[in-house]
């Protein structure tokens, strides 16, 4: 006597509604890719007798996230883009004539917000002996279960992705708090009868590969400097960090600027495995003597204004970067007398590749209208940040802006 086609169809419906519990719980239990999955195969292969699984899941991009009851020659010529793509509803793989889809019956598409999210690739369905098989008639239960696991799946992904970024977030907040600590404030930069300190730092982002540093030498000496790491980011902020202890521990009164110079590109050579480099501009003001020393390495050249005559002057390169080269070739060492009145603005890359509203870089044209207009330094370096929109919004910021500037009584 033939089963009664009522209680069958019960039956099967009980069978839905079970698995699909099953694995909404799975999925509310927050249980990992991995138990979704043995579940899915578990469902797929001892309950519908199927006897292979292969699944395609796009995150950042296609990978390969189930090979159930497959070997690797029945998928290793398969490429998504070429076979998978097209495919936008249930599909049998037999329709197509160059078929790198051949060991397995039938593809199904898990579109997810317009876009597919996942294609499932089974075979050796179990064929019944008269009429159609289980499976086939049941293939959009099995195209929902399977959009529910993909779905599943790709929110578990999104959400170690945002605890990822959340923690990295966390991380890049300590490490901007530990570099802010390395920056002197204004208040700590030498402020005398005889020199006039002052400066700014804008990082682009949280972490930032400038840097600029102002010491006290000696009783009448003072040594300033600015820099910036090539490139940006995690790596450039370290290699700075790096760099600021090696600095403070070499930069005194007794060392000659072409020395310290010397040591520093060893440091950034060994540290920076040549990967990376770093400009500098580094000055020494004796203030008895009135004398300004410095050494420009591969750095943007400072703006100087002469008090006496008024001119403006660039202190232009005088010897590569440090850790552009094992050795540095040659090193010239600037050196002038200082007239009352004179000042002088270090900046970075950041500041002079600023484009105005003619997408023209803006160069030095905005600190030389503000370090001659006879105000203070302190003043000439507001007014630039000011005129350049650096903190109220200017969308042409894409790098680190960093200035210093130094005037002389």
């Amino acid at each position: 006597m033939s089963e009664n086609p009522s209680i069958k169809r019960l039956q099967v419906s009980k069978f839905k509604l079970s698995a699909l519990l099953d694995i909404t719980m799975a999925i509310n239990e927050n249980l990992p890719q991995e138990e979704l999955l043995k579940r899915y195969e578990r469902l797929l292969r001892e309950d519908l007798n199927i006897g292979k699984i292969l699944i395609f899941k796009f995150s950042t991009d296609w990978e390969l996230i189930l090979t159930a009851g497959c070997t690797e020659d029945m998928y290793r010529d398969i490429d998504v883009n070429r076979d998978l793509i097209p495919i936008r509803e249930i599909t049998y793989n037999s329709d197509y004539e160059e078929n790198y889809l051949r060991h397995f019956d039938i593809t199904i598409p898990v579109i997810h917000k317009g876009s597919p999210l996942a294609y499932v690739l089974i075979g050796d369905i179990d064929e019944e002996e008269k009429g159609m098989s289980p499976t086939i008639k049941h293939l959009h239960f099995i195209q929902t279960l399977s959009n529910i696991i993909m779905v599943a799946i790709e929110n578990i992904r999104l959400f170690n992705e945002s605890l990822r970024q959340e923690a990295i977030r966390k991380e890049l907040e300590l490490a901007s708090r530990m570099q802010t600590m390395l920056i002197p404030n204004n208040e700590t930069l030498p402020r005398t009868d005889k020199i006039w300190v002052s400066a700014f730092y804008h990082p682009h982002y949280d972490v930032g590969g400038d840097y600029y540093d102002c010491l006290r030498l000696s009783e009448h000496e003072v040594g300033f400097l600015i820099a910036d790491v090539s490139g940006k980011g995690i790596s450039a902020a370290l290699l700075m960090s790096n760099f600021q202890a090696n600095l403070r521990a070499l930069f005194t009164a007794d060392i000659p600027l072409e020395d310290m110079i010397r040591i520093l590109n060893q440091r950034v050579i060994e540290n920076a495995n040549g990967e990376k480099f770093i400009t500098l501009f580094v000055a020494k003001y004796h203030t008895a003597f009135r004398k300004l020393e410095f050494i420009n390495a591969a750095h943007n050249p400072p703006v100087f204004f002469d008090g006496m005559n008024k001119n403006l002057t660039k202190l232009e390169t005088s010897c590569l970067g440090v850790g552009m080269l094992d050795h540095i070739p040659r090193i010239d060492t600037g050196e002038f007398t200082v007239s009352p009145g004179s000042k002088i603005i270090c900046y970075t890359d950041g500041l002079s590749e600023l484009h105005d509203e003619n997408d023209q870089e803006m160069g030095t044209r905005a600190i030389e209208a503000c370090i001659s207009d006879g105000q203070s330094i302190e003043e000439n370096i507001r007014g630039i940040i000011a005129s350049q929109n650096i903190l109220t919004g200017n969308k042409n910021i894409f790098d680190d802006i960093t200035l210093i500037g130094a005037q002389f009584f």
